[in-house]
């Protein structure tokens, strides 16, 4: 069901409140699966929400200045406006971000936290002076073509993806509005430190990373999951960055052991 009142976003289930953020540069449209799988065929499980981000998909960009934390109060808002005190929230690469600076602003609204393909550490001074290069390359060219060819080959993908799942994974990278993603790489560039907040959760958590991750690997998980006073780690075998669509049986099957923790 797409929500009326928050565009891009899409609702599934009756069962806990679960949030999924996405990935930069794609939208909430890499949820489909997990949208469709995640309620349970009761759909009591869990009511799956995905909520396009900032400039992505059909949510507008605004004219305010990058920040993770307005995409964290953006999810504020939306859970306001759904009637939700309370939620799971979890994202993969940049949503992970946001969800790190979601439970630094608003903690008592957590009941859990699923961390995917993310880290809560800085980027190194080259990687941050990368995004920067891209954001003023998509931004002066005024498209996101460079991103196309440059994602795939950042080892955004497993070695092994199907060339379908290729191809969808482009697509998807070709519709991001060029704002959003000179935006979104500002607001990255300019993220904080969350280690102290992780290590401050008193929620159970689930932490997922592939094992041919090279953008957040195995060892930024470990750390996370290490911090969190109540995590699993789970690492999907033979994938990359984007788990949740290079193995979806086994990333959902971690989100539901996360769930079952958390309980009704």
């Amino acid at each position: 069901m797409t929500l009326p009142s928050a565009p891009g976003a899409h609702e599934n289930g009756t069962g806990t409140p679960l949030v999924l953020l996405h990935a930069y540069p794609l939208s909430a449209r890499m949820w489909a699966c997990q949208l469709e799988r995640l309620p349970g065929p009761a759909g009591d499980r869990a009511r799956v929400i995905t909520p396009d981000q900032r400039g992505f998909g059909a949510a507008e960009l605004g004219t305010d200045a990058p920040s993770l934390d307005l995409v964290a109060d953006d999810l504020a808002r939306l859970l306001d406006g759904l009637g939700i005190d309370r939620a799971v929230v979890g994202g993969l690469s940049m949503g992970g971000y946001v969800t790190m600076a979601f439970a630094r602003r608003h903690p008592d609204r957590l009941r859990g936290v699923l961390l995917a393909d993310t880290k809560a550490t800085l980027d190194t001074e080259p990687a941050r002076a990368n995004r920067l290069r891209v954001a003023d390359a998509v931004q002066a060219r005024g498209s996101v073509q460079l991103l196309v060819d440059e994602k795939i080959e950042d080892g955004l993908l497993g070695p092994a993806t199907r060339p379908e799942l290729v191809a969808d994974v482009r697509s998807m990278i070709a519709k991001a509005a060029p704002g959003a993603v000179s935006w979104a790489q500002r607001a990255m560039a300019a993220r904080e430190e969350s280690l102290e907040v992780l290590a401050g959760l008193r929620v159970p958590a689930a932490v997922v990373v592939g094992e041919h991750d090279a953008l957040t690997p195995v060892a930024e998980a470990q750390l996370m999951a290490d911090l969190l006073p109540d995590a699993e780690l789970t690492v999907i075998p033979s994938v990359g960055h984007l788990s949740s669509l290079e193995a979806p049986e086994t990333f959902d099957a971690a989100v539901r052991e996360l769930l079952a923790r958390v309980g009704p």
